[in-house]
């Protein structure tokens, strides 16, 4: 067995990014930020992707990060913090649509429609609530089903029964 030097990771062609395009060192589109200098990302416990990525500021030596001090740290949290329940709205906003319609006896109700993702067999509930609360009626639709007063007011309508 004879010793083979490894070639230097410097000088090594790395098979994976070998048939990459060469990347401009600099780029400042607004979803892609690419320069010399620091990142920061602020990931959740037990989350695998990062809350909050971006730049760092760089210290008075200009080639490493600033020191994180309690008060930027407590920003960053803040502003993780914020962003995650930013999107927690949006996914409920999402999944969960309310529109109020009027009975055939004149009476307010309130129809829901509650999407039940599931990557095996997703599908959304149509329910109907009376003004004090209480369920009327419940039906299970596919979760494209666009709920809008006009929907609303023609189940209601049609006795509850499922929209086709």
């Amino acid at each position: 067995m004879t010793d083979t030097p490894l070639p230097s990771p410097d000088t090594a062609a790395d098979p994976a990014t070998e048939d990459l395009p060469e990347l401009p060192e600099t780029q400042h589109d607004p979803r892609l930020w690419r320069d010399d200098g620091w990142a920061v990302e602020m990931i959740k416990d037990g989350e695998p992707e990062p809350a909050l990525v971006g730049p760092w500021t760089m210290g008075r030596d200009k080639k490493n990060p600033k020191p994180l001090d309690t008060g930027a740290f407590n920003t960053l949290v803040k502003t993780a913090s914020e962003v995650l329940r930013r999107h927690e709205q949006q996914l409920h906003a999402m999944l969960h649509k309310r529109v109020t319609v009027e009975s055939p006896t004149g009476d307010e109700l309130a129809v829901t429609l509650d999407i039940v993702p599931s990557e095996d067999d997703p599908y959304a509930l149509l329910t109907a609530f009376d003004a004090f609360g209480e369920q009327l009626a419940q039906v299970k639709v596919a979760p494209s089903f666009k709920l809008g007063k006009a929907n609303a007011a023609a189940w209601v309508e049609n006795g509850f029964r499922r929209p086709g």
